[in-house]
């Protein structure tokens, strides 16, 4: 008999539920993670009273009834609403693309003016097959919008010009005919007062944590501990990169403490032309309506990857898919092996997402 039922290896959101499940029912976890908290990247810190997003801002949002029931008896959220502006040299435009972008940029006011004027420049383009993202994206939207709010932001995401990037990276981009700011669509939205720390901390309480413990540094002595592995890492790393290394970006963050009290007047501002080395700003004050005396901003930069950096987003080329598949299928001959998760499948995956996958996942187990 092991010790454990399950060892789970990372403390994020899909970690955190399954050990959360599992533990009611009965089962014995411990997770551990390399860092030294726990939450993954959705941790949050308190500087100065205020929630810190510390790997890149974090909004709850879903249409699933479910979910959002599910995770709102973790924490109390707020009615946070995502309304990014974008800032390309002194001008500032709402998004995504709307009514008010539109007024902005060309001065009309209706939806009809707008639609004509995008229909405009996409005939005045001429591109019926677009061969680049470049291409796509005017296809899509037009010059002006394509230009002003999409090529440098688009360029230093990826760490390539656009017309070097491949079209299907932009199969629609979200054009909305109303006035409203609103970023995302989905019925339900907001930031949990105090922080998403504080749901994994609850979700985790009462089951064996240990922090500052790398997986890999102590593989066969962790793995006699436990019946079935949840693994949330980076699938090919645990197979020991055997048929080659699945690509990500990264992320820099540059955060700090300001001695004012509202540095730009929104949580989110893009950055969108490629002069301007980082792709937004964050202003973590304004998920939670703070009026402490300071401010806290983090400078996000895009970043190449390699394996001393985070993956943040993976690389989902042909290349990349093809080399995932392979893992996938060596992994599917263990079944005391389960991988999950944005890195265990090579699949970048919005937060309600992963948390009805968690749960699917310790159905499927239970």
């Amino acid at each position: 008999m092991k010790k454990y039922d399950y060892l789970i290896v990372g403390s994020g959101l899909f970690g955190s539920i399954f050990a959360y499940e599992a533990n009611k029912k009965g089962k014995k976890c411990l997770v551990i993670d390399k860092r030294s908290h726990i939450g993954g990247n959705i941790y949050t810190k308190n500087i100065d009273g205020i929630q810190v997003h510390q790997y890149g801002a974090h909004i709850f949002h879903t249409s699933n009834k479910e979910v959002w029931q599910y995770i709102n008896q973790f924490a109390e959220f707020n009615r946070y609403t995502n309304s990014p502006i974008a800032r390309y040299k002194d001008e500032l435009y709402n998004m995504p693309f709307n009514m008010n972008t539109f007024n902005k940029l060309w001065g009309v006011i209706t939806p009809i003016e707008a639609k004509n004027k995008i229909e405009k420049e996409k005939k005045e383009a001429g591109i019926t097959n677009p061969k680049n993202l470049e291409e796509q994206a005017i296809s899509l939207v037009g010059k002006t919008i394509y230009e002003k709010l999409i090529k440098g932001y688009t360029e230093k995401q990826w760490g390539k010009k656009a017309t070097e990037l491949p079209s299907f990276i932009i199969k629609r981009l979200p054009v909305r005919f109303t006035y409203d700011n609103n970023y995302f669509n989905d019925i339900y939205q907001g930031i949990p007062i105090g922080g998403y720390t504080k749901i994994i901390e609850k979700m985790l309480e009462g089951i064996d944590v240990k922090l500052n413990c790398n997986f890999f540094d102590n593989r066969e002595e962790l793995e006699q501990l436990a019946e079935k592995i949840i693994f949330t890492g980076p699938i090919d790393e645990f197979y020991n990169y055997e048929f080659g290394e699945l690509e990500y970006r990264s992320l820099r963050f540059e955060t700090d403490i300001l001695n004012e009290e509202n540095y730009q007047g929104n949580a989110v501002v893009n950055y969108t032309e490629y002069e301007v080395p980082y792709t937004r700003i964050i202003e973590h004050k304004h998920f939670e309506y703070g009026t402490q005396p300071n401010t806290v901003i983090t400078k996000e930069y895009p970043d190449s990857w390699d394996r001393s950096k985070e993956p943040y987003y993976p690389i989902n080329d042909e290349r990349n898919n093809k080399l995932y598949e392979k893992y996938k299928l060596l992994a599917s001959k263990n079944p005391n092996i389960i991988f999950d998760g944005r890195l265990g499948e090579y699949k970048y995956y919005d937060m309600d997402k992963v948390i009805l996958k968690a749960l699917n996942c310790v159905r499927n187990e239970m």
